[in-house]
């Protein structure tokens, strides 16, 4: 869709006034131009779903039909789209038909950020437990788990670019909460406390240890002593606004704080060619996975079709290459093949009472 007039002067003046900002901006942009409330048809606006400092906006996905306990995917769109947008064309209704699980898509609405609707993964204020976006986004959970009747031990989140730094950052503050997540050519965790225009978090020149990336992750959620949720990375080898450099920072800090080797357990050849690479527990199940798309610039790999393992629609980075969701709902689990819950994970999610 074509931005309006109103947007196009808004972005002029914000060009202008902030140059090196605004270019920086669309380092993160994850989709086509489009700020548009969700209007696809089965998507459902939220409302009163609990205290909302962050400002979003709760849409939701409930498949007919759906089995009490039920899983709870939340997907978070990429900056310039809205729920509607990622809900048509990230192929994750399909698979919430198929294999029954709710689905909650938050939204940045343009009144919140009129530039470009990002997710603030960069700033203490709304991407720490507890507090701005990222409170809003676990009271949407709440509600969801509460009004859908699903598992809270089965919570899973995913996110293309601004809205995977805000899933790393959710994964990280939130620990308790999550089985599993999936972090779309994003920044790694708790990169910036600067904002989202940290361009060091993009560029892929924030070069720490495993140990040092562990520590931000850690950091998130002083005192916690579960087990962390297991993390896939979706990255593109050609990506030139979020550094591919980022999946092996994210890599690092989660193989670092689930106390596992840098070095894959296995190795694996996708279609699309994409390099899946996984990272073990002592129980020899896979803690952290890796998916290198090569040749991919920023997006989120989608592959149209019919077929089980064929999803989405392509567009403005939505790049036709392999179906990132199936592969991210197999490891989640979501097709029952696999452990819905890493092993001796206990969830507190609905309990813990820091987490407001």
């Amino acid at each position: 869709m074509v931005r309006s007039a109103r947007k196009q002067k808004a972005g002029s003046r914000f060009a202008r006034s902030l140059g090196a900002l605004a270019a920086l901006a669309l380092l993160l942009v994850g989709g086509v131009a489009t700020a548009s409330p969700a209007s696809a048809s089965g998507l459902t606006r939220i409302t009163g779903f609990g205290s909302n400092p962050g400002s979003l906006n709760m849409y939701s996905y409930v498949p007919d039909n759906l089995p009490p306990s039920a899983p709870l995917v939340v997907a978070l769109h990429g900056c310039t789209q809205s729920a509607s947008d990622y809900y048509s064309n990230s192929g994750w209704p399909k698979y919430a038909d198929m294999y029954k699980f709710a689905l909650v898509f938050p939204e940045q609405p343009s009144y919140t950020n009129p530039i470009v609707n990002c997710f603030d993964w960069g700033t203490p204020s709304n991407d720490s437990r507890g507090r701005g976006e990222a409170l809003s986004i676990y009271n949407m959970i709440q509600y969801a788990e509460t009004s859908y009747h699903l598992d809270p031990h089965r919570i899973y989140v995913t996110g293309l670019s601004a809205g995977g730094g805000m899933t790393a950052d959710m994964l990280a503050a939130y620990p308790d909460v999550f089985a599993a997540g999936s972090i779309d050519s994003g920044p790694a965790a708790q990169c910036s406390t600067t904002g989202i225009f940290s361009i060091n978090c993009t560029s892929g020149t924030t070069s720490h240890t495993p140990q040092q990336w562990g520590d931000l992750i850690r950091g998130a959620h002083p005192g916690y002593a579960g087990r962390y949720p297991r993390v896939a990375v979706w990255q593109g080898g050609a990506d030139s606004k979020v550094n591919p450099a980022e999946l092996t920072y994210s890599r690092d800090g989660w193989t670092n704080v689930w106390g596992i080797s840098q070095t894959p357990s296995s190795t694996r050849s996708r279609p699309g060619g994409t390099t899946e690479n996984l990272y073990n527990d002592t129980h020899g199940e896979p803690a952290v996975v890796t998916f290198m798309v090569s040749g991919m610039r920023h997006g989120l790999a989608v592959n149209p079709g019919s077929g089980a393992e064929q999803c989405g629609a392509t567009g403005t980075y939505y790049l036709n290459y392999i179906c990132s969701s199936y592969y991210t709902a197999k490891f989640f689990g979501l097709d029952q093949t696999g452990p819905a819950v890493p092993t001796g994970l206990t969830v507190t999610g609905t309990t813990d009472s820091s987490a407001r």
